[in-house]
């Protein structure tokens, strides 16, 4: 009879797959917060909670469904958020988008029929959308090359060296190559750090609802996180043999968005690319003990909520186009998988082009932004051409 693993084993694959999934994405999540309004202290308050909230979510769910089912912010979304930018309102009115979309999800729980609306809009709209919103961000390391070459060469030469070795940890080390040239230019200024900065804490937010904030930032912030995490993260775990509860998934990460909100937090969703990390044999070869892992996840998770402040600063100290580049390479996978799916089906593929066209502008008509428009465009678009025809 063969020896089982050692226990060690789920619990440190718990904690990589933590620390690959925070120190992969943290910098797109305060990028997108404070585009939409969101001082220093509550993008760093932000973090703070969506780094909780995700943790307790990732615990409550393996543990409740002895599963390896981890939970984690929506990185589209906070994708959406840097490119949309302001809304009428400002961060309040952010902060009750953020609300809203905790809304919508918890009603995809209780009422069928919403997310059965939402699958019906075409993957390639939909992956096309987010693509458009994506590409900004992805452009960021190829224009940070000629905007501060000696700071963004090593992060890009990292990530490249490390995507051919160990592609798990290409963004990681690429934000480590990052701490490096943000602690050298700091050592070269001689600029004192302000402790306080690296104290976590809350900055609660009173909400607001503007039209402009929930049509442009509520819906579109629902639909990427249900189509690009969701939908992908329950495909991966069945992947693996197991069947996610999706009432009560959709009900614990609904009240963890909400729960979340006022803090700052814009939502957190099913884990979908990271998800294999713990779900996976590599985890634990028996996949009765894997949810150790889920477990695992999440209080790493809580641990390193305790240092988000420290990384909310790390991103305030940094040279101009270092931070914006370990996003835009962060970004990379999920950019390449959106556009292949996008245009994967030949009879879809102007519509998904015209939606990743609005998306990618950047434009902002009656206070909604390019997200809803691109959604729209691309609906319609494939409306005429589709009409008639079986």
């Amino acid at each position: 009879m063969p020896t089982a693993a050692p226990l060690s084993r789920p619990i440190l694959a718990g904690i990589v797959t933590a620390l690959v999934g925070f120190t992969s994405s943290f910098a797109v999540v305060l990028t997108g917060l404070s585009a939409v309004g969101a001082t220093p202290e509550q993008a760093a308050s932000g973090l703070l909670a969506v780094s909780l909230t995700m943790g307790l979510a990732c615990v409550v769910l393996a543990w409740r469904y002895r599963m390896p089912i981890t939970v984690a912010w929506s990185t589209p979304g906070a994708a959406l958020l840097a490119a949309t930018g302001v809304v009428e309102g400002g961060w309040s009115a952010a902060v009750g988008a953020f609300l809203v979309a905790a809304a919508l999800i918890l009603l995809t729980a209780l009422w069928p029929a919403l997310g059965a609306l939402i699958a019906r809009i075409p993957p390639s709209i939909a992956q096309a959308m987010l693509a458009g919103v994506l590409l900004p961000l992805c452009l960021a390391p190829i224009t940070g090359l000629v905007t501060n070459p000696w700071g963004v060469i090593p992060i890009v030469l990292t990530w490249l060296v490390f995507a051919r070795l160990a592609p798990r940890w290409a963004v990681p080390l690429a934000f480590l190559a990052a701490t490096v040239v943000v602690t050298v230019s700091l050592v070269q200024e001689g600029a004192p750090v302000d402790a306080g900065l690296l104290v976590p804490r809350f900055e609660l937010t009173a909400p607001t609802f503007t039209l402009g904030a929930m049509i442009g930032v509520a819906l579109p912030l629902f639909i990427v996180t249900m189509a690009s995490q969701n939908v992908p993260g329950i495909a991966i775990m069945r992947s693996f043999g197991y069947e996610v509860p999706w009432r009560p998934a959709m009900l614990v990460t609904g009240l963890g968005t909400a729960l979340g909100a006022t803090a700052g937090g814009h939502a957190i969703n099913l884990a979908a690319i990271s998800a294999a990390l713990a779900a996976s044999p590599d985890a634990d070869p028996d996949p009765k003990r894997r949810w150790v892992a889920g477990v695992s996840t999440g209080a790493s998770y809580l641990v390193l909520g305790g240092f988000s402040a420290a990384f909310a600063a790390l991103v305030l100290l940094a040279p101009d186009a270092v931070i914006p580049a370990v996003a835009g390479l962060a970004l990379f996978g999920a950019f390449g998988a959106s556009v292949q799916q996008a245009i994967d089906d030949p009879g879809e593929r102007i519509p998904a082009v015209v939606t990743f066209l609005v998306a990618a502008s950047g434009i902002s008509l009656l206070g909604v932004s390019a997200a809803f428009w691109a959604l729209v465009a691309g609906l319609l678009v494939r409306t005429v051409l589709h009409a008639g025809r079986r």
